[in-house]
């Protein structure tokens, strides 16, 4: 280490770098661009649907699967929220981006270390020498022009759009859940009806049999009979595959091995309905409990601030350094208030000529900082169409199942009625066919629509953002 220049001089040095920091601080420019979220056309209210009104709360969306009333659903949702493999991804990327934000923060700060050695020495025959040192080291980069700052508040910005991005996450893993675990219920509910209608035909066929031995109808009832009981029986094994399918889905996204919720989950039980009330927030507050539209808003804040470090990096940096340690040839005299040694040094460095490579970089940012923008303002558009179409879909479902439920009991009415009649021998084989066909296809469509309905509702706690809590502060 070297001895420290003699005094006037060193304080001549420091009073160089001092005003040198003031004058050059008021060349720089500390504001950036675009500060304010895009504008992006936001609705009013709703165009479909229950209408908003002022000063009613909207459903509380955190938890929305307990809506529906069913724990099989609540237990599934709750297991793949702890146990899922991308929710772990999304927690260790949180982990990380707080961990850089802790960093940049750390380097924004003086440093200190310590240092000790120890030599020993020796040229030709001359006698060996020893050297033994100890001493401490600080350095601090005061942040004038602001660019340690705006790195800082570039990884907070980071850190937030992990931490919104993992709600995210969230939010579409118990979407997804909701709707495996509802399309499960409807392939089961179609599979009972496929068996239900399956030993209505065979009766049917036992029937045309013993009429065609009686010699009341013809071997063609009788092929006809076994043609369509054959049919529906082809039905049985493809909704069997789909169940099964259904359930090695529900298993991984809850973080188990395919075939895992085979015994709890087999037995057939009826498809979830939520009950009716759900009341809509307005458009723009939906927005804002969406973690996707949260995250695109932290995006920009993070190319925003990266634009102001870029920019910063154009002016001069400046750095105070200094030592204190000790020096001596023998252990016993390194205390030995002689041996102290002692420097400090302050420095400044500007770039003169870099080609434009710092303006291009600022460039650069700036760029990104648009693409940040028009970012968000897809996400809130893409937001608006989920919540719309949504909102279509349940009332075009709604309708629809009203029809088919009236349907299919005019079907099981007509088959009733076909076959007495038949088994009498006032109508035609073709006749009984015809209204078993039609009550197997009102059943089965009635059973998907239920499930259909259902998942509507799922599509639509997804897009107004339900399934975490926004605002709520998640653990450092």
């Amino acid at each position: 280490m070297n001895q420290l220049p003699p005094s006037p001089l060193r304080r001549s040095a420091t009073f160089l770098a001092s005003a040198s920091v003031v004058l050059l601080s008021a060349c720089a420019s500390l504001s950036a661009p675009g500060g304010d979220l895009p504008a992006t056309p936001v609705p009013a209210t709703w165009s479909t649907g229950p209408a908003a009104t002022a000063g009613a709360s909207a459903t509380v969306l955190a938890q929305w699967w307990q809506r529906f009333n069913d724990p099989a659903l609540s237990a599934l949702v709750t297991q793949a929220l702890q146990a899922n493999t991308s929710v772990k991804s999304a927690q260790s990327a949180l982990l990380q981006a707080r961990a850089q934000r802790d960093v940049q923060s750390a380097n924004a700060g003086p440093s200190l270390s310590a240092s000790g050695s120890a030599q020993r020495s020796q040229s030709g025959s001359a006698a060996g020498s020893n050297r033994f040192q100890a001493g401490f080291d600080a350095s601090w980069e005061p942040d004038v022009f602001g660019g340690n700052r705006a790195a800082v508040n570039a990884s907070e910005a980071d850190a937030l759009a992990a931490e919104t991005s993992l709600a995210d996450v969230q939010v579409s893993l118990a979407a997804e859940v909701a709707a495996s675990y509802i399309e499960l219920r409807g392939l089961q509910a179609r599979l009972a009806i496929a068996n239900s209608n399956l030993s209505l035909q065979s009766e049917t066929l036992q029937i045309t049999r013993w009429r065609n031995q009686a010699g009341l109808v013809s071997l063609l009832d009788v092929e006809q009979a076994v043609a369509s009981s054959e049919q529906t029986r082809a039905q049985v094994p493809a909704l069997q595959t789909s169940v099964a399918q259904s359930l090695n889905a529900l298993a991984v996204l809850t973080g188990q091995a395919p075939g895992a919720l085979q015994a709890t989950l087999g037995t057939p039980a009826a498809v979830p309905q939520t009950p009716p009330g759900l009341a809509l927030a307005f458009p723009a507050e939906t927005l804002r409990q969406r973690p996707d539209v949260r995250t695109a808003e932290h995006r920009i804040s993070a190319a925003l601030a990266r634009v102001a470090a870029a920019d910063a990096a154009r002016y001069p940096s400046f750095r105070l350094s200094g030592s204190l340690g000790l020096s001596a040839l023998t252990l016993g005299t390194l205390t030995n208030g002689a041996s102290v040694v002692r420097s400090l040094l302050s420095s400044v460095s500007a770039p003169l000529f870099d080609g434009g490579a710092a303006r291009a970089q600022v460039r650069s940012q700036e760029a990104a900082l648009e693409q940040a923008r028009l970012s968000y303002q897809g996400t809130v558009l893409t937001a608006l169409k989920d919540v719309e179409d949504a909102l279509v879909a349940l009332q075009g479902d709604t309708e629809r199942l009203a029809r088919l439920q009236a349907a299919a009991s005019a079907a099981a009415n007509a088959e009733l009625l076909a076959r007495q009649r038949y088994e009498s021998g006032l109508i035609d084989f073709r006749t009984v066919l015809d209204t078993q066909r039609t009550l197997l296809s009102a059943q089965d469509s009635v059973a998907s629509t239920q499930a259909t309905l259902s998942a509507d509702h799922v599509r639509l706690y997804k897009a107004l953002g339900g399934g975490w809590t926004p605002d709520a502060s998640a653990s450092r």
